[in-house]
């Protein structure tokens, strides 16, 4: 039932997402990602800037999570300068903690209009270096589940496939049919609503316009997949064809108390219904979701069978094919635009993304319900259900 007091997206949007070090916006800064976002949520809803009360922004790989260089992107689209702003790092589900954070805020009464995204840029910020063992106290390696969280993420993926039986054959199809989905997407338009364009200028003040994802891989093949040596272990099944892209992106959304929505004339174009995070071993972390969907659906009183979309990341293949077979999740219902495999996986983004790859889905195909779920680096799954 309706309330006055439902927190609604009004807006939910994204840059392409390309490769990073080599995609066409690897000359783009986190600012230069997040101020079109700024610009586009405003002409697309209309919402006077000074109502917005409060941002937040997901970031991992930025120092203090990118706090200035969100401030900076906020003024730079002349939103009002008494907009406070905060940054938010919970690993790959920054964006969607992001989206959390602003949406408590509006449930608890704190504020009534807010924007939260994420945004990413792997090619200037290099996640190897972004936590070295020299630079940790001695006593995290004499606690066994605290040194697991220093375990590379490839080989969470071979933990996972190696101890619940995902082989190889299985990942390598799960990454084709992504790749398959994701370029049926772009071939029918069908992330045309969810992506703005980004104008990168190089050194010579060469305008470029960057439109599409740059990673998604049409041609794809089983045979091509089967042919790639494994990444983290020599007789692995892990490799850069069932994995997510490195990559730089952002995404960014507008949420609104229902009854401010309805007042100032905005969009309201879902409702964001609930939120949980939980904690699992993180030697197998990429399980996440597979504790963390049961639980917002918990809290929810909803089943698996009352979501008509479940967009789940795809950090790896090994760990997307367990969560599905864990909840018996139908595949038809399963990203139907592609994931993280096929278009990449901005870090900080990817929260908000999918939830921008999400909102024309269930649109489209008037449907109801939709999840967006992703694992979580050291550890834990996070997961949010949306009514449209």
């Amino acid at each position: 039932m309706a309330s006055e007091n439902d927190v609604i997206l009004c807006c939910a949007i994204r840059t392409p997402i390309t490769k990073a070090k080599r995609g066409a916006l690897k000359d783009a800064l986190p600012e230069d990602l997040l101020l079109p976002l700024f610009e586009a949520v405003i002409k697309r809803t209309g919402v006077e800037p000074s109502l917005i009360q409060d941002i937040c922004i997901g970031n991992v790989l930025q120092p203090g999570a990118g706090a200035l260089s969100s401030r900076i992107a906020q003024l730079m689209a002349n939103l009002s300068e008494s907009t406070a702003v905060s940054t938010v790092n919970r690993q790959c589900s920054s964006g969607l903690q992001a989206v959390a954070n602003i949406a408590g805020a509006i449930h608890s009464g704190f504020i009534d209009i807010g924007l939260a995204g994420g945004v990413e840029s792997m090619t200037n910020f290099d996640m190897m270096n972004s936590m070295t063992p020299e630079k940790l106290s001695e006593k995290v390696f004499q606690h066994e589940q605290a040194r697991n969280c220093l375990i590379p993420m490839g080989i969470t993926s071979e933990n996972v496939a190696e101890k619940f039986g995902i082989s190889r054959i299985v990942q390598d199809q799960f990454a084709m049919e992504s790749h398959r989905k994701a370029a049926r997407a772009a071939r029918l338009g069908l992330f045309d609503e969810e992506m703005i364009p980004v104008v990168i200028k190089g050194n010579d003040d060469f305008e470029t316009v960057v439109q599409k994802d740059d990673g998604i891989r049409e041609a794809t093949t089983l045979a091509q997949l089967q042919k790639l040596k494994p990444s983290f272990k020599e007789d692995g099944s892990t490799h850069a064809g069932n994995s997510s892209q490195v990559s730089d992106g952002a995404a960014l959304c507008l949420l609104a108390r229902r009854s401010t929505a309805m007042k100032y004339g905005l969009p309201m174009l879902a409702k964001f219904v609930d939120f949980a995070v939980i904690g699992v071993p993180p030697e197998i972390m990429g399980i996440g979701p597979s504790v963390a969907i049961p639980a917002v659906l918990s809290k929810a009183g909803l089943a698996i069978g009352d979501i008509d979309i479940f967009e789940i990341n795809e950090a790896f293949a090994s760990q997307a094919v367990y969560c599905i077979e864990k909840l018996e999740v139908p595949r038809h219902k399963l990203n139907p635009k592609g994931g993280a495999i096929a278009f990449g996986h901005p870090l900080g983004c990817t929260g908000a993304r999918q939830i921008a790859t999400l909102l024309p889905e269930l649109r489209r195909n008037r449907d109801r319900y939709g999840i967006v779920s992703m694992c979580i680096g050291t550890g834990m799954g996070a997961a949010a259900i949306r009514f449209s």
